[in-house]
């Protein structure tokens, strides 16, 4: 077996651990939180998987897939790093929005929980009753954390001490606001808690018509996006599958090095997409609670 057959399978190999490599970085820097920089590291790793959720393993074998068949095709090892780091980030950002949905989901979800929790102040014998009513039809995105909540009363939790924690699960500005406003209750400073839940749900629902409004602007850019991404592929595919004459400086060392530079070009550019695209959520006022609260026990 001569020297150019072992280049193949060889390239594959080192493209798809150089890739395997990069999507580590990826999920170390996804996974930072401006908010939890005093957390440890199995705290900031659990943060990050229930955000994230579990990682889809046919997502890897394809991406992986993608590599391998490019490196086969093209004998570059430069491109079948690019193409399978590019097959796991680009649909994120070429995609549907599904962290914008997940976040508004959430968000509104606060907001009708709050409404409810107002609305069972009046028949409930005090605050800790109206929280554990309005569990059972809490909406499906907090339901498990609310339900939480109300496990911890009933297991005879202080009240600052669970809606710490609370805080802590759900993790969200919105949610800080209304927490503080149950916990200032709790320690008897709200006055009128059924005004300041209100308030707090019309604040959360105008958050959601804010972000709706946001997101309805930047389809704009994510259109460009995908024209810029087809149009790359489209002119790739066709010169390596058309005429392959054009490609070949590619061939050489240096010319991995200059594929190699002109990906991390296209890298930093929709890396900068991505951010821009990003929704950002205003500080958190409890985000210190996640140290010490995070890790308790859930019931």
């Amino acid at each position: 077996m001569d020297v150019m057959a072992l280049s193949v399978p060889l390239a594959a190999l080192l493209g798809a651990g150089t890739a395997s490599g990069l999507l580590l970085v990826w999920f170390g820097l996804a996974g930072r939180d401006d908010g939890a920089a005093d957390l440890d590291v199995e705290s900031r790793w659990s943060r990050w998987r229930s955000a994230q959720g579990p990682v889809d393993r046919r997502r890897v074998a394809l991406c992986v897939t993608v590599g391998v068949a490019v490196a086969m095709v093209t004998r570059w090892p430069v491109a079948a790093v690019l193409s399978t780091a590019g097959a796991w980030v680009l649909p994120q950002l070429i995609g549907p929005d599904r962290e914008h949905t997940r976040r508004v989901a959430r968000i509104e979800a606060i907001a009708v929980w709050t409404e409810s929790l107002r609305d069972n102040l009046s028949g409930a014998a005090g605050l800790e009753q109206a929280i554990a009513a309005s569990a059972i039809e809490s909406p499906e995105s907090i339901r498990d954390e609310v339900t939480r909540l109300a496990t911890r009363l009933h297991r005879s939790w202080r009240l600052p001490d669970a809606l710490r924690a609370f805080a802590a699960e759900l993790a969200d500005p919105t949610a800080d606001l209304v927490v503080a406003g149950l916990a200032m209750a709790a320690r008897g400073a709200a006055g009128q808690l059924g005004d300041v839940l209100g308030e707090l749900a019309a604040s959360a629902r105008a958050k959601v018509a804010s972000r709706q409004r946001i997101a309805a602007s930047r389809k704009r850019n994510r259109t460009s996006a995908r024209v810029i991404v087809g149009a790359t592929l489209a002119m790739a595919g066709l010169l390596a599958l058309l005429n392959r004459g054009y490609l070949t400086p590619f061939d050489s060392a240096q010319g991995q090095l200059v594929l190699l530079a002109a990906g991390g070009c296209f890298a930093m550019a929709f890396f900068w997409l991505a951010r821009l695209m990003r929704d950002q959520d205003s500080a958190r006022i409890l985000a210190g609670v996640a140290a010490t609260e995070h890790e308790a026990v859930s019931p």
